[in-house]
Parts: structure tokens; C-alpha cells; sequence
């Protein structure tokens, strides 16, 4: 029941921070870039999959153009159905292909099991993929999948394979 509350509230604020964004248009330099996500956390696994929601942020003013492309840090975080929770920070590279961006990401971060599975480390390391297709507005559409993985620093190392859907908005 807290987790749908959290839906409905995480995408109410996103509501209100658009109509907030279109009011003080003077003011936008669309630098900042919100991805509100969910999906299903560890769909390879039957018995501790999990239905996920989270939230990313990324300052283009931090962006840098780099032999791999314009990179640019990431914040964020998601929770799953099961209260496992997990916190990052990294960085990620953007390639428009048309209308079309792909969007790879990694970020290290930090893994609270819940109720959830057992990933066998706090630290946890998510490399991500993410297609998106841009909509009007400074909007994007898009579809990831990440993997967190601990690289062997626990004494096990089971890993989560995830899949998200995104909305991405700049303000």
C-alpha cells in the first residue's frame, strides 16, 4: 500500500514541477534533467522480482565532451515493492541519433536489501542502457535496462537485471 502511495505522489510532484517549469519559462535554461522510472526489478528472477519506481537527476551544466562523447553526472534513486532501496551517483554519455538518444550510464552506489533480495554487498555497481525518443516540450519518452552487481566484493555476487520505463523532462 506505501508503495503505491509513493507512485502517486512521485508522479503528482512531476505534474506539478511541468506546470511550475512552463511558468517561469524566462528563467529555464533547460539544463537540468529530471527521469522519473518504473518497472520491474530482477524480472530474471521468479522468486525475488519486484516491481520498482525511481528517480534521476542530471545537470548539463557538469557536462563534458570527451573522447567517449558528452559525458554528464547522474543522481538518483528507486525503491522496489519489497523496500529494497538503492542510491547513486555516476555518470552518464548521451548520443542523439535523430529524434532518437542512447543514453549509457554507470554509477556506483549504495544497496539496502529490505524485504528484497540479496545482492551481498551495500555497494553495488548499475551499468544502465536507456533508449529514448524525444516528444515536444523538452520530453522524452524511453525504455532502459540496468544491471547491479557488487564485482565480486561480497561473498556472493547474484546480480539484478532490471527494466525500466522513463519520462524525462528538462527544466
Amino acid at each position: 500500500m506505501q508503495f503505491k502511495k509513493l507512485i502517486i505522489i512521485v508522479f503528482v510532484s512531476l505534474f506539478s514541477f511541468s506546470l511550475q517549469a512552463e511558468e517561469s519559462k524566462k528563467i529555464n535554461n533547460n539544463n537540468t534533467e529530471f527521469n522519473i522510472y518504473t518497472g520491474m526489478f530482477d524480472f530474471s528472477d521468479d522468486g525475488k522480482r519486484s516491481t520498482l519506481i525511481g528517480f534521476q537527476h542530471q545537470n548539463e551544466d557538469f557536462n563534458r565532451d570527451t573522447f567517449l562523447g558528452n559525458l554528464s553526472p547522474i543522481t538518483g534513486a528507486m525503491i522496489t515493492a519489497d523496500n529494497a532501496s538503492y542510491f547513486y551517483t555516476g555518470v552518464q554519455a548521451h548520443y542523439k541519433l535523430g529524434s532518437l538518444n542512447f543514453t549509457p550510464s554507470f554509477a556506483p552506489g549504495y544497496y539496502n536489501q529490505g524485504d528484497g533480495k540479496d545482492l551481498g554487498h551495500a555497494l553495488e555497481f548499475k551499468s544502465e542502457v536507456q533508449l529514448s525518443l524525444e516528444l515536444p516540450k523538452e520530453s522524452q519518452f524511453g525504455f532502459s535496462y540496468n544491471h547491479l552487481s557488487n564485482a565480486s566484493l561480497g561473498d556472493k555476487n547474484p546480480g539484478a537485471n532490471s527494466y525500466m520505463f522513463n519520462f524525462l523532462k528538462k527544466f
